[in-house]
């Protein structure tokens, strides 16, 4: 059997494969529908008089979907409406069918409604698809819009959605049980970290508070932590904001903006020395500087800080800089305690529809300082921890592109395990 490409060649097709309109599968797997396999159910409708703000059930909207709830509904109206009509079963993915289209949640059998047409589930016939298949091939379907951008999924277009099935469902379980092997990996490492950020967030709060306050103290320190404002042991300075075009793939000096204060900041900028110095508002940085941004739409955005330990790194405008004096108050330690401080820093913004934090702003901030030599030892249990979750959220990352690759393979029959 041949394979006619574009250009009019013709390629010999993989031995035991056939093609389809959604590509090459095996010989023995079939081409089908949603349709197929399955019927489109919905809650019944709930009227908006029959919510509250308060309730026995939770009742999620489009806008709510695999979110936090905002409206309930009567437990007695709640188990009318389950018992008379349709009610997704433990298990089924519900999809939204309008909004952000095609996004999924599983139902796990906890009491909740759902909002009518806008989210829908597949009731599928299990003597043809495993149900833990299908809710994997519905993670990747392509509904069949022909090109159009479409704002609901109509019955018609779910229905008519193709996809490719193993021809047994031993074959569908077992390519189930292999990605759902992988969830549960994920999964345990997204339950490892809440975990290790839970403790790391428990001992922020012990470290960082004065031993007279109630906080521990890490053995061989001693003496008082004195009380500070932040004006009393650091300079603040403003970034410059730096136009796109001085950036260029061989300048000397990286540059930081804005949007980069804490993610990876990778690009370069030519000599501007002449114009990053202190008398014209812009400069180049010093490690040990804390940045923090200066305005948001939230106040929430600005009260973040990230310590920065490299030198001559040009910042851009809507930073605000903080150099400590390095001999009393170290960067990372009020980047932590920025973190656990959050509430008065709330205090210190300004602004009502885009809010500002100035230098003048955060010289206010109070807290206590032990020396410098047991502000970095405190740092380096919280880095230390820091450094474990970044490793295991990368860890995660790894695990997901794995799946999305396994996912690729065996939905389409490219790799078979039977």
């Amino acid at each position: 059997m041949e394979l006619i490409t574009k250009q009019g060649a013709a390629l010999s097709l993989p031995k035991g494969y056939k093609q389809t309109e959604v590509g090459l599968i095996p010989e023995d797997w079939k081409l089908k529908t949603l349709g197929d396999v399955g019927d489109v159910q919905m809650c019944k409708r709930i009227f908006s008089y029959q919510t509250s703000k308060r309730g026995d059930v939770p009742f999620f909207k489009i806008g709510t979907f695999g979110k936090e709830p905002d409206a309930f509904i009567d437990w007695d109206l709640y188990q009318e409406f389950r018992k008379k009509y349709s009610f997704p079963k433990k298990g089924y993915l519900l999809i939204s069918a309008s909004g952000t289209i095609g996004r999924t949640v599983e139902y796990l059998g906890e009491d909740a409604y759902y909002q009518d047409s806008n989210i829908i589930w597949i009731d599928n016939d299990e003597k043809l698809i495993s149900n833990k298949y299908l809710n994997y091939t519905l993670k990747v379907i392509k509904y069949n819009t022909e090109g159009s951008t479409i704002k609901r999924l109509y019955n018609s277009i779910i229905k008519s959605s193709k996809f490719v099935i193993p021809p047994t469902l031993t074959e569908q379980k077992a390519i189930a049980t292999a990605l759902s092997d992988i969830d549960a990996l994920i999964a345990n490492l997204e339950q490892t970290i809440t975990k290790k950020k839970a403790i790391k967030q428990g001992a922020m709060q012990q470290l960082l508070t004065p031993p007279h306050k109630g906080g521990k103290r890490l053995p061989g320190f001693s003496g008082d932590w004195v009380e500070k404002t932040l004006g009393e042991v650091a300079e603040f300075y403003k970034g410059k904001g730096l136009p796109k075009s001085e950036i260029s793939d061989d300048g000397k000096f990286k540059c930081l903006h804005y949007g980069e204060l804490f993610t990876k900041y990778n690009e370069l900028i030519d000599d501007v020395r002449s114009r990053t110095n202190f008398n014209d508002g812009s400069f180049m940085s010093k490690a040990n500087d804390v940045l923090m941004p200066t305005s948001d739409v939230t106040p929430n955005g600005l009260a973040t800080a990230s310590v920065l330990f490299e030198n001559d790194v040009i910042l851009g405008g809507d930073v605000l800089v903080i150099r400590p004096n390095k001999s009393e108050l170290f960067g990372g330690f009020l980047s932590y305690l920025v973190t656990i401080n959050k509430q008065q820093i709330l205090t210190l913004i300004s602004g009502s529809t885009v809010y500002h934090l100035y230098g003048s702003d955060m010289a206010k901030f109070g807290f206590y300082l032990p020396r410098i030599v047991e502000q970095k030892a405190i740092v380096q249990i919280l880095s230390d921890m820091d450094a474990e979750i970044t490793q295991l959220e990368s860890k995660k990352e790894k695990y997901q592109a794995i799946k999305q690759g396994m996912m690729q393979e065996l939905l389409t029959g490219k790799t078979r395990l039977i």
